[in-house]
This record gives C-alpha cells, sequence and structure tokens, in this order.
C-alpha cells in the first residue's frame, strides 16, 4: 500500500510541476474623448497593420480581434462598406530562459525489524526540468474612421509571454487569450495599463 500511495504522490507532484501557471496580461488602451460615443457599433474590417506579420501567422489573432468586435456591437463587412478600420499588429519575440526550479525528492521508508517488516521505496525527480524556452507575443489594435481623416479613436496593446510548455504557446489560444484582454471591460480608461488574468 505504501507503494502505491508513494507513486500516486511522485505522479501528482510531476503532473503539477508539468502544469506552468501563465499570465497576466497587460493590457494598455487609449481613448480619444471625442470619438469614444462611435465605439462599439457601426460596421468595421479588420486588416493587418502595415509592417506586420501577416498571412497565415496573423490569422488566428485577426480572428480573435474579429470576433471580439463582434461581441461588443460591431458588424463586420468588406472594407469599402466599413464605417471604421480595426489595424491588427503582432510581434513575436524570443524572450529569455525562466528560471530553473530547485530539485523535490519524494521518499517512502520502512523497515524490518523483531516485531514486523515493511517494504521501502525512495523516488527522487527533479520537477524542474532545467531552463524553458519563453516567448513574448504582443497584440496591438488601432481602430480609425474608415475615411482616415482625424485622430484615431481607439488604441490598445496586450502583451504575454509563455514558456512552451504552456496551452497558451499554442497560436490559436495565444490569440484568443491576448485579444480577451485586450477588450475586456472595452474601451477602458485613457492611458490606464491593466493586467489581465486569461480565463
Amino acid at each position: 500500500m505504501r507503494s502505491a500511495a508513494a507513486i500516486l504522490l511522485v505522479s501528482t507532484l510531476a503532473l503539477a510541476g508539468c502544469a506552468t501557471p501563465q499570465g497576466p496580461v497587460e493590457v494598455t488602451r487609449f481613448v480619444d474623448p471625442a470619438g469614444a460615443a462611435r465605439l462599439g457599433q457601426g460596421t468595421v474590417f479588420v486588416e493587418s497593420a502595415p509592417g506586420s506579420l501577416d498571412g497565415l501567422e496573423a490569422a488566428p489573432y485577426k480572428a480573435a480581434v474579429a470576433a471580439q468586435l463582434v461581441r461588443l456591437g460591431y458588424r463586420e463587412t468588406a472594407r469599402g462598406e466599413a464605417s471604421q478600420i480595426a489595424q491588427v499588429r503582432i510581434d513575436r519575440f524570443a524572450d529569455a530562459v525562466a528560471p530553473r526550479r530547485n530539485p523535490v525528492s519524494v521518499g517512502v521508508g520502512g523497515g524490518t525489524g523483531s516485531h514486523g517488516s515493511g517494504v521501502g521505496l525512495g523516488v527522487g525527480i527533479n520537477l524542474g526540468g532545467g531552463p524553458r524556452p519563453t516567448s513574448a507575443t504582443q497584440l496591438g489594435v488601432t481602430l480609425r474612421d474608415a475615411r482616415g481623416s482625424g485622430p484615431n479613436l481607439w488604441e490598445g496593446r496586450a502583451d504575454i509571454r509563455t514558456t512552451d510548455r504552456s496551452p497558451l504557446a499554442e497560436r490559436a489560444a495565444n490569440a484568443q487569450a491576448l485579444a480577451a484582454a485586450l477588450f475586456r471591460d472595452f474601451p477602458g480608461r485613457n492611458g490606464e495599463t491593466i493586467q489581465v488574468r486569461p480565463e
């Protein structure tokens, strides 16, 4: 029984070591007071910002941004029919490695004697696994009048760092987490930076 309990404990700790908590997402937003009343309504076209990632790499982020804008009350449409343009910028960076964790040892002991006997099991595992590569992703979105006149109506950016073992390192999940955080409590306070835990 002791052996089974020890193995169960080791398995539980090993799983806990693999589950890497992520976040928070750091979000900063800017709102043009003169155009605030126009936000969250009308038609919008989502496109990649000049000089940003495009094509298949950008597709999950543009789709996540479009879904959030529709949730807020916009109607996505063709560029020629849109009243507002949402320009999406994605930047991904190779970051420093995550710090090494201290190794953890788990042991269960037993012994033999004149009044009985027992079985001993000792297990030592390193839950750290050494340094883990991490990456940083920034999602930036600008909402502006489709006619291109006047200042931007709204700007926001969201940043997250993830390890290679995190579910949020996968591109679609990363895009959804960043977009959800960026548009939470839209439009937000002008110039304020907040931290949002991914859901």
